[in-house]
């Protein structure tokens, strides 16, 4: 009965709980596999390149008196040892009563000397100050007539952060294991491309442009075999990313200039240009792709991972089926994220929201503002590179898939 079975070449013939497929053909999927490798090895040689001629050399600038110490400035910890509150309130007549104002007057405990006094301004007090915390002054020498004095600058927060960095690491390694200590040491590689490559580069007056690609790709290269593992899905993800970078670099590009965003709307951007010479609207392009990075590599890669899984578990679904059932898949994840997107915004632009909505202005014209029209603009081109990343990637994926996994048998597809 078996036998008489199998002759028919019935559709829903099966091994071990699967549909047939037929075998790829080992010649196709060992070119296949070439033209990955090849693609990678093109990626890998451009971007190391790239690496070489933009490298910073010599001698970097440092930063203004604006952004730095001025002469004789030193920078000391202490502990404080009392808080004395009082009442600071400003006294301009009006017509209203102003709200009440509290500043303290802080002792502070300094290693190896007396202790002195400075004077706490209201949004440090407001956010909490008590006997005990680490703070960092700046003492100002004595010059001339004036007296030497100590200002208050900043809390100091080693410990928090140490163990907010060593809780997290710690979590990802228990729960995702192996896979959790190749991404914290892919977490190592891209804060040295940051802090070594990209912010050096942009201080002596590299292209920004090629900066966030190229750096954004030796991130890449590095950061998805070591957490992913060298295999054909990751390279599919990998060339998919680099296709969203690519766009995003694009889109970046055209919008800002579109716009006229020149990047100095914000204070900081000012005093960041008086460090080196920056061109700041292509700062804020290579800002757009650096933000983007991270969401296209985690569309990448589901969608890569859902294309392997769903072929696995269903051999017998034709190329355009797999490709509807891993779109549904990217679809939702496009959906989700484009919420993280804005939510990421809004929680980090709160406060110039709340500008927004005490200004008089009507909402067409304060949306279009220097600030605001370039936070939009960072949100959106980075959406939109996602967005036609998940559908490049899943076609790659489906046609990769095929030619080297196998295609489904005539039986079987016809069924599917």
């Amino acid at each position: 009965m078996t036998s008489h079975h199998t002759g028919h070449g019935h559709t829903h013939a099966r091994a071990g709980g699967r549909r047939r497929r037929e075998p790829a053909d080992p010649g196709q999927a060992w070119l296949v596999r070439a033209v990955l490798a090849a693609a990678v090895v093109l990626a890998t040689l451009a971007t190391v390149v790239g690496l070489v001629l933009l490298w910073p050399r010599g001698e970097r600038p440092t930063a203004p008196e604006a952004l730095g110490r001025a002469d004789g400035l030193q920078l000391v910890d202490g502990t404080v040892a009392s808080v004395q509150p009082y009442d600071c309130t400003s006294n301009a007549e009006s017509g209203t009563e102003p709200p009440r104002v509290t500043c303290a007057y802080a002792m502070v405990a300094l290693p190896g000397r007396d202790g002195v006094e400075v004077d706490l301004a209201p949004d440090v007090v407001q956010s909490g100050v008590s006997p005990g915390d680490r703070v960092r002054l700046a003492h100002v020498p004595a010059a001339g007539d004036a007296p030497e004095s100590w200002l208050f600058l900043d809390f100091v927060r080693d410990l928090p952060l140490a163990l907010l960095a060593v809780s997290f690491a710690l979590l990802v390694v228990l729960v995702a294991r192996l896979r959790g200590l190749a991404a914290l040491a892919g977490l190592v590689v891209t804060g040295f491309a940051v802090l070594e490559f990209m912010l050096p580069a942009l201080l002596v007056g590299r292209d920004p442009l090629l900066v966030g690609v190229v750096g954004s790709s030796a991130i890449l290269l590095v950061v998805l075999y070591l957490a992913h593992g060298i295999s054909v899905r990751t390279t599919t993800a990998l060339l998919g990313t680099l296709f969203g970078v690519a766009l995003t670099a694009l889109l970046a590009t055209w919008a800002g200039a579109a716009a006229h965003l020149s990047g100095v709307g914000s204070e900081d951007a000012s005093l960041v240009s008086l460090a080196g010479q920056i061109d700041l609207s292509g700062l804020l392009v290579c800002g757009v792709v650096l933000a983007g990075l991270g969401v296209l590599n985690d569309v990448t890669i589901t969608q890569a991972s859902a294309v392997w899984e769903l072929h696995e578990l269903q051999p017998g679904l034709s190329s355009r089926r797999l490709f509807g059932s891993a779109m549904r898949i990217g679809r939702d994840h496009i959906a989700s994220t484009v919420y993280t997107i804005v939510f990421a915004y809004a929680g980090a632009a709160l406060p110039v929201l709340l500008l927004i909505e005490l200004s008089t202005a009507p909402l067409s014209q304060v949306v279009v503002s220097g600030d605001v029209a370039a936070e939009i603009v960072r949100s959106l081109v980075g959406a939109i590179g996602l967005v036609l990343a998940v559908p490049l990637t899943t076609a790659l994926g489906v046609l990769v898939v095929r030619l080297t996994a196998g295609r489904p048998s005539r039986a079987s597809g016809a069924s599917a």
